[in-house]
This record gives C-alpha cells, structure tokens and sequence, in this order.
C-alpha cells in the first residue's frame, strides 16, 4: 500500500498513485521519525485519497530537564511551567524545519488545502505553531497530548480546522495545560474540537479509530 523511503532527517511513506493529499508527523521528545510509521497503514482511507505521509527526525540536542543529556528534540525543555518558561527561540527554529516539509509537498502537485500537520507532545507544539502561523492555510491541524505555549502570538488562519486529542491522567503533559492552552486558542478565534480518553501520555485505540474518522472528514469534506 505505500513505500518506506528512508531519508537523512526524515523517513516517507509513499502511495502507489500519486499523491493527493499528504500529512506531516511529528514525533514527541526523545522519539524519532519512526515512532508514527506503523500508524498510517492501519487507517482505512478511501480509495480516492492517496496520501503522501512525512515523518520527519527532530536533531539530537541537549535537554535541560532531563539532565542536559542529547536526545532527538524539537526545543529545549527547561522546567516542568511549559506555558511559562518556553524555549520560544527553540520553537520558531524547528518550525522553520516543517516549512521545508510543507514546501516539499507543494514541489509534488499538492496545494496546502490538501496538508495536514500532526503531532505528538513536542511534535504537537510545533505542529501548532506552524499551522496556524505559516504562510497559507493548511488543511488541518492534529494536536495529541499536547499544548500551545505561544497560543497568544498566533493569529492568522483561523478557518483551520484544529483538533486537540488527550489522556485525562497525562503525567509528562498535565491535562490543565493542554486545556488552557485549547482556551486561549478559542478566545483567539480558533475553531478547536477537544476530545478527552482514559489515558496517560499514550494513544489509545479508541484515539486511532477518532483520528481515522478525522482524517476522512478532512480530506473528503
């Protein structure tokens, strides 16, 4: 159903027609490309949808919270106030990484309506700043277990459809963060689905049933 092509910072899963809508997704702190592979091939997508799926590497960097000890991150982690104490310089220099990406789907036919970001925790952070603050509306974006820390300094793309998926027991991503930030993003003008599980920092599958369901609404509506 798609091809594994492995590449320096990124690995690809690609269809066997040509592409015709694609997704971008982004691991969480000390995971890899890799960690979302498996994932797509069990979605069931009509046939129609010929999707082109990226699973970027974060670089290896030191980490304050864990020690400073190097592992694959998108930003710096300071201390457990995620919303007050953000690595904000961190954030806009992996951001700039997924534009590349998004800049890569467009040099395969797409149009930016037919991209959507994902991630996962960290993967999440990015895959919100970048959607909602990029330079063309994207199809959607896919927030898991994950929260906004410059939620205030997003405002454009407001008609992007956003899902925030997650655990109401997460110890690493404390459940009032990932509120707070939905919050400001409705204040803000957002339109933001929430959907909560009985979960910790984890998917579930009840999650990937819902994820699969939002992928058809976007890429078919």
């Amino acid at each position: 159903m798609y091809q594994l092509e492995e590449q320096e910072n990124a690995c690809l899963l690609r269809p066997q027609q040509p592409a015709t809508h694609a997704i971008i997704w982004l691991h969480g702190l000390g995971a890899d490309g890799y960690d979302f592979v498996e994932l797509m091939p069990q979605f069931k997508l009509p046939t129609e949808c010929q999707v082109l799926s990226i699973f970027p590497h974060a670089p290896v960097q030191s980490v304050t919270i864990n020690g400073g000890r190097p592992m694959r991150a998108w930003y710096d982690i300071r201390t457990t106030d995620l919303l007050g104490d953000v690595d904000e310089a961190g954030i806009r220099v992996a951001s700039q990484k997924i534009h590349h990406w998004i800049e890569y789907c467009l040099t395969q036919g797409l149009t930016a309506d037919k991209i959507i970001l994902a991630g996962f925790s960290q993967g999440g952070v990015i895959a919100l700043h970048v959607g909602l603050g990029g330079q063309q509306p994207l199809a959607g974006v896919l927030a898991l277990s994950t929260y906004c820390p410059l939620a205030k300094t997003l405002n454009q793309h407001k008609e992007t459809p956003i899902t925030m998926m997650h655990g109401l027991n997460d110890p690493i991503v404390p459940l009032a963060v990932a509120e707070a930030s939905k919050q400001v993003l409705s204040k803000n003008g957002y339109q933001v689905a929430w959907r909560a599980y009985p979960m910790q920092h984890q998917l579930c599958a009840e999650q990937v049933q819902d994820i699969e369901q939002w992928l058809i609404e976007i890429f078919c509506h």
